[in-house]
């Protein structure tokens, strides 16, 4: 309210350079106020009285916070004044000639979310008051205060889990793929929102949903959710089938940003296509724009159990000779990316606070909808698998037991052998320090076949089996070149019998183009024979592997699976080996013309030279990078590019951001996708 003729305050100035710049969001702008719970920010509001009368004139602070569709369904909040009371939203007052100057500090619980604050004034003496609307703000976690649940002790690691916008996922062969994830950019944080509240809580029930945003398990839960469109107006959705016609393919996307505002700018609508690593990076620039350290996750050979059991069943049928049977549910990916997110866990016993997993790829559904975690990764080395979320399924991912069937003639199954060492066999992240992979399996298991690694194995539910093929007579080893997609390679099989009596064997040998999910497309190459492997003996046979053969059955990732399957007659004993390998796609060269200057343009120069023994068409370049550039995608200045040809193609843009900076290059073509480059660029002042 205010009473005519009384008009005591005047602008404001939230002061947003040298608070965002204090609470460390500066790079998202500082054109508006965006600070972090549990720290005191100041702003400044014009004053048009001779002085601020302690004790005698009263001001009092208030905010409002909730849900966005409403004006009136609101969460208010009266702060309180004083110094000292740090679990309740607090101000103090100073005052100097012309300004009262205010203080504010909000709990270290508080709900993330966008606040409206406003001041009413009212002067001693008993002349009227004047109520303003001070302004808007975005608070978020603040993994910077010791008293929030986001809280990170050391600053190199909110260095590369916060403030990095730039990283570096792993995906086939410990290929390391760039990635902007751009948490920075003006209009992330208001995506971010805007993601939150189109989730199924805050549809149903916004207020309530509201009130939960302090907690940053339910915010990551929730994200988990949405990143994934199955559910829900959630972002991506994934497709694994390799047709991408109606979409953009996974491998096409070297960012976050482009992601993220096509799916706020479409009013929600799912943007077409990802997979794992893309699930996870969007999520992790979510998590960090919001204020979670998090990071990008990958598990080497991961399983994918459908049923709970902790084993991936594989089934074989004999007919004229073995071969796999199509159906497989259960499955072991190649690779598989996650989330890690570091917070505190009040909602379970002592123990289990630090990184978290969180798992946006849709694989099975947790409480009805399909999303994963937040899950303790030391419950996941410990075998706790009553401890929330989705234990049980995080365990399995890294610990499963694969175990081989045989289906006979007369449909009878038998097993075949068990392995308990091929699932997680490696588990990295990017360095906190560098660009070099950290490997941290031991942070998810214990060193494989140690007495410890078996007393998690069994508690978690597992039972040692004495067929592992560790201790068979018959070794396979398989062996190949270094292979780059477009050429003719040979795969080596060195066969051994280690046992005392001759043996009569059936070999099968083959070559199967896969998903990275682990699904077969297709065997392109295939062998039979059966031979007497004398005792003691070896034996070496070759694959010639062929472009022709391969080319038009792989996938954008280029993996093949090698796979040897020794039986002996009587079928007493079995050895298997299955080798996926990464087809590698040459990088693409990228150099910088010129020196690096804010807001002066720079040309790229980008060559690409033609691997395939075939022709290429439909060539396209796309080039981008955090406080570099938007989104631009180049055509081939060439149409038809013929196998060996060299092609340059030149992108100009202008950077808007100073530092150290990435310029992410892809391209893709009819026969060829995903071949990648980067630079770092420097930009300075002028």
């Amino acid at each position: 309210m205010t009473t005519a003729g009384n008009m005591y305050l005047g602008a404001v100035d939230l002061q947003c350079e040298a608070n965002n710049t204090q609470h460390h969001t500066a790079e998202m702008g500082t054109d508006r106020l965006i600070v972090r719970r549990g720290q005191e920010f100041r702003l400044a509001v014009q004053f048009k009285r001779q002085a601020f009368r302690e004790g005698e004139d009263q001001l009092t602070l208030s905010l409002d916070t909730g849900p966005s569709s409403s004006n009136t369904d609101r969460i208010s909040i009266e702060a309180v004044k004083s110094t000292a009371k740090k679990d309740k939203w607090t101000y103090s007052v100073k005052s100097t000639p012309g300004h009262i100057h205010l203080a504010v500090h909000s709990p270290a619980d508080a709900c993330v979310g966008v606040y409206k604050m406003h001041v009413l004034f009212c002067p001693g003496g008993g002349e009227g008051s004047q109520r303003i609307t001070v302004g808007t703000f975005h608070l978020l976690f603040n993994p910077w205060s010791k008293e929030d649940s986001v809280y990170l002790a050391d600053d190199d690691l909110l260095d590369e889990y916060i403030l990095n916008d730039n990283g570096i996922i792993y995906r086939t062969a410990f290929l390391p793929l760039a990635w902007n994830f751009g948490q920075f950019e003006k209009d992330v944080i208001d995506i971010c929102f805007q993601i939150l509240d189109n989730s199924l809580p805050a549809l149903e029930d916004p207020l309530t949903d509201a009130l939960k945003r302090g907690d940053p398990i339910y915010i990551s839960r929730i994200l988990t959710a949405m990143v994934n469109a199955n559910d829900d107006k959630g972002i991506i959705l994934g497709r694994w089938d390799g047709d991408y016609s109606n979409g953009t393919a996974p491998t096409r996307w070297n960012g976050s940003l482009p992601i993220l505002r096509k799916w706020s700018s479409s009013g929600a609508g799912k943007v077409r296509y990802g997979q794992c690593w893309v699930f996870a990076a969007v999520a992790c620039s979510v998590l960090r724009c919001l204020g979670i350290p998090s990071r990008c996750i990958t598990n080497y050979s991961s399983a994918h159990d459908c049923d709970g059991n902790l084993k991936v069943d594989h089934y074989f049928k004999v007919e004229d000779s073995l071969h796999v049977l199509p159906e497989r549910k259960d499955m072991v990916w190649n690779f598989h990316c996650w989330v890690e997110s570091w917070m505190a866990r009040p909602d379970l016993p002592s123990g289990y606070d630090g990184w978290q997993v969180l798992d946006p790829t849709p694989q099975e559904r947790s409480d009805g909808i399909f999303c994963c975690g937040p899950c303790p990764v030391k419950a996941i080395k410990e075998g706790e698998m009553d401890v929330k979320y989705d234990a049980v399924f995080v365990y399995a991912e890294v610990n499963a037991d694969v175990v081989f069937w045989i289906m006979k003639k007369d449909g009878t199954m038998k097993e075949l052998l068990k392995k308990q060492n091929v699932v997680g066999k490696h588990i990295v992240t990017k360095s906190p320090y560098s660009d070099k992979k950290e490997d941290i399996t031991l942070d998810y298991k214990y060193p494989e076949g140690s007495k410890k690694e078996r007393e998690v194995y069994n508690k978690a539910g597992k039972k040692i089996h004495p067929t592992d093929t560790e201790y068979q007579d018959l070794k396979v080893i398989v062996k190949h070149v270094y292979a780059v997609l477009g050429s003719n390679f040979n795969v080596y099989f060195d066969i051994a019998n280690n046992g005392f009596i001759d043996k009569d064997i059936d070999m099968i040998l083959s070559a199967s183009a896969i998903t990275y999910s682990g699904a077969i497309l297709k065997q392109f190459c295939k062998r039979s024979t059966k031979f007497v492997l004398k005792a003691a003996s070896e034996k070496k046979e070759v694959l010639r592997l062929r472009y022709e053969d391969y080319g038009e059955h792989i996938t954008e990732h280029n993996l093949i699976r090698l796979t040897a399957m020794l039986v002996t007659e009587d079928m007493s004993e079995v050895s298997l080996k299955e080798k996926d390998i990464v087809l590698k796609v040459p990088r693409l060269a990228v150099r910088v013309e010129g020196e690096a200057i804010l807001h002066k343009k720079l040309t790229a120069q980008i060559k690409f030279v033609n691997p395939l023994p075939i022709t290429l068409t439909k060539g396209v370049f796309s080039v981008e990078g955090s406080g570099l550039t938007e989104l631009q995608q180049i055509e081939s200045p060439i149409a038809a590019i013929g196998s060996g040809e060299e092609v340059v193609v030149t992108a100009t843009f202008t950077p808007f951001k100073t530092g150290l900076r990435k310029l992410l290059v892809d391209f893709d073509s009819n026969w060829l996708c995903d071949a990648k480059g980067s630079i770092n660029i420097i930009v300075r002042q002028a």
